[in-house]
């Protein structure tokens, strides 16, 4: 892989991560289209160790008052007794459903999914997603409100990412838009979210990468995927968090339908 790849690599991951509209559906078709070589795993966790970086760096002072808040509540006898240890424990338990899933079931989603048509076929399954949050948006609740009955209900709906070409961040956020959730409130949780599940995968991921064994040869595009990622992630994030506040998702959904459509009606002509 050479610089340019590293970049381009970077910036696919690291924009795609937290707007909704699919990592894994670009990371399969935009190699693809361009013609460029399939990344290699040590790329592709570098790429989602930049983008985890990116999201620890911009909610750092929120996770830090989550993890004093989780101390507090079990070192005085009252687990849920205050908001960050609350939204602690619900995104533990919204990351489980997909955990569980991801670990039994990834390796016969990545044989059976990971073609460019099915990676097009559900992007515009994406965009269904995104209309469907716009078009049942159903309340303002805030974080006092939430209930652990909204944490699983979110945490289901993240297990239709391990499809190809759905959005994490997209299918989250819509969860949390149809329990009622505000909007920005839904985008930040989607993306705290994110967190234990790009970090389970890194670790996942570091066993092959040492196995793999060219780590170094590697080193200098590696070092520029992982700057990429990060650089893009975060103003993606920013980016997202700002939109979100003013305006809807389907710019989003109407570029998840269209890509995606292009694709599949170019590949039948072809």
């Amino acid at each position: 892989m050479n610089i340019l790849e590293a970049i381009i690599l970077g910036i696919i991951q690291g924009a795609t991560e937290f707007l909704p509209i699919s990592s894994s559906g670009h990371s399969i078709l935009i190699p693809t289209i361009l013609g460029l070589q399939e990344p290699s795993l040590n790329a592709v966790i570098i790429a989602h160790e930049g983008t985890l970086l990116a999201v620890l760096i911009y909610f750092w002072k929120q996770i830090m008052e989550i993890v004093q808040g989780v101390w507090r509540g079990l070192t005085s006898g009252a687990p849920l007794g205050n908001p960050e240890a609350r939204l602690g424990w619900y995104i533990v338990i919204g990351s489980i459903p997909a955990a569980i899933i991801g670990l039994l079931f990834e390796d016969a989603f990545e044989t059976r999914f990971a073609t460019p048509r099915y990676a097009a076929a559900f992007l515009i399954v994406t965009a269904l997603f995104l209309v469907m949050g716009e078009r049942l948006i159903s309340g303002e609740k805030k974080l006092d409100r939430m209930s652990w009955f909204d944490a699983i209900f979110i945490g289901l709906f993240q297990m239709f990412a391990l499809f190809p070409g759905v959005s994490r961040s997209g299918s989250t956020i819509v969860a949390g838009l149809l329990r009622g959730l505000n909007r920005e409130l839904a985008a930040r949780y989607s993306f705290l979210m994110s967190i234990p599940v790009i970090a389970g995968a890194g670790l996942l991921g570091v066993k092959d990468l040492i196995q793999e064994g060219n780590l170094m040869t590697q080193l200098p595009s590696l070092i520029v995927v992982f700057i990429t990622a990060a650089i893009v992630g975060y103003a993606c994030i920013t980016f997202l968090l700002n939109w979100l506040r003013q305006r809807s998702l389907y710019p989003f959904a109407i570029y998840c339908a269209t890509f995606g459509a292009l694709y599949l009606l170019v590949d039948f002509l072809r």
